[in-house]
């Protein structure tokens, strides 16, 4: 919870940052009411900080030109957010280079007063993280180029290379980023295809910004799109089934980007790809549900597999030498 003052002092932290917010973009990330607001700027025009407010209809505060700061204090849990915040980009696989997040963790520790620091360095040394990493990060400057284009609406050369190893190049108008499963992705308008295509960052061999801009549509909801698009991704075998259940519980077991949920009159029907009959069988089972396998009629045979494996594993166990 925060304390008065903090939160007159993050008014001064997000003006120095941001050059210029209004009133109710203040209010959102505080979490409070305009008129709170511009007492916090009362106060810290009564402490000598010279924060100006514009008026009109595209009005809000800055602070004046050329005036700036020293680096303010940590509090304990600024610092302790921090920290958490850039081990857990390292564990999510957000930053490219292990690197980056030592350096800043270097940095922060150099700012910070002697009691904080310790209690900092405490947490660092005895947490534990699990730093495996199964996926193939993007270059820095790919995400960095991408996220401007999806910001100023700008379209983009990219040289892609596809899961066969084509290389391609083509024009591209981003719509969005999406970090998901441990993978970067850009869905957006591809003219080379000419429709909306779902790019892998760590496939992406060269992204140039370039003049020309694009108009994002309105409702498009980039989430939303990579969910649809991992859960359709083509594969071996397409697998439905019909769960007996509602779809409440079912979207509390199926992430939706492993597959489509469909409520019907009977339950749920479930349809997902996958490369092996095996892993198919064992995901269904796992749900937790009772379900009726509609394709393909292979998965059926193995169910029955796996039904007399669990059974056999449920046999008591013989003892040593009782066989004859």
């Amino acid at each position: 919870m925060y304390h008065p003052t903090t939160r007159v002092l993050a008014v001064l932290e997000l003006l120095q940052a941001r050059g210029r917010l209004s009133g109710p973009e203040l209010a959102e990330r505080l979490e409070v009411d305009l008129r709170t607001v511009r007492r916090y700027v009362t106060m810290l025009q009564d402490l000598g900080i010279p924060v100006e407010a514009e008026r009109g209809r595209h009005g809000g505060y800055r602070l004046r030109a050329g005036f700036r700061l020293p680096p303010l204090v940590f509090s304990d849990d600024e610092a302790l957010a921090l920290t958490l915040g850039l081990l857990s980009a390292r564990r999510l696989g957000l930053v490219t280079n292990a690197a980056t997040v030592e350096g800043a963790l270097a940095k922060l520790d150099r700012v910070l007063p002697a009691d904080v620091r310790a209690r900092v360095s405490a947490v660092q040394e005895t947490l534990t993280l699990d730093q495996t990493r199964g996926q193939a990060s993007p270059a820095t400057t790919t995400v960095m180029a991408l996220a401007a284009a999806v910001q100023e609406t700008r379209r983009v050369l990219m040289r892609y290379e596809s899961a066969t190893g084509e290389l391609t190049e083509r024009l591209v108008d981003p719509y969005g980023l999406v970090h998901m499963v441990s993978r970067w992705y850009a869905p957006g308008y591809c003219h080379l295809r000419a429709d909306l295509r779902l790019f892998r960052l760590d496939r992406v061999r060269g992204v140039d910004l370039l003049e020309d801009t694009f108009e994002r549509p309105v409702e498009f909801d980039p989430l939303a799109f990579v969910q649809d698009a991992l859960a359709a991704a083509p594969s071996t075998w397409h697998i439905e089934a019909l769960l007996q259940t509602s779809l409440d519980e079912a979207r509390c077991v199926v992430p939706p980007h492993e597959a489509t949920l469909e409520a019907t009159d009977d339950g749920v029907v479930i349809r997902l790809n996958a490369e092996c009959l095996d892993e198919a069988a064992r995901y269904l089972v796992q749900l937790g549900c009772p379900f009726l396998v509609r394709q393909p009629e292979e998965l059926r045979g193995v169910l029955r597999g796996l039904a007399a494996e669990i059974a056999r594993a449920a046999e008591p166990a013989m003892e040593v030498g009782s066989r004859t």
